[in-house]
């Protein structure tokens, strides 16, 4: 069975590297200095969790994730 799972990436910009969590899953989180790396770093580090987690683990992951950007005057 295939699912897709929401990951969150940031640039730090100091480093300039970037940085990718799955919100949900505890240890899926990684980095890489670029987009295309982390890509592949993060499908890594998402099989890996999954394959450590049990059938009801994997069902409590949450199917719904948003970002949002909010405007404020500073």
């Amino acid at each position: 069975m295939r699912k897709n799972y929401t990951a969150v990436i940031q640039r730090d910009k100091e480093s300039g590297v970037y940085f990718g969590i799955f919100p949900g899953i505890s240890g899926a989180h990684t980095e890489a200095e670029t987009i295309g790396e982390l890509q592949v770093r993060l499908r890594e580090v998402l099989e890996l969790c999954l394959e450590e987690m049990d059938e009801e683990e994997i069902k409590d992951i949450p199917g719904f994730f948003s970002v949002s950007q909010i405007e404020v005057a500073i």
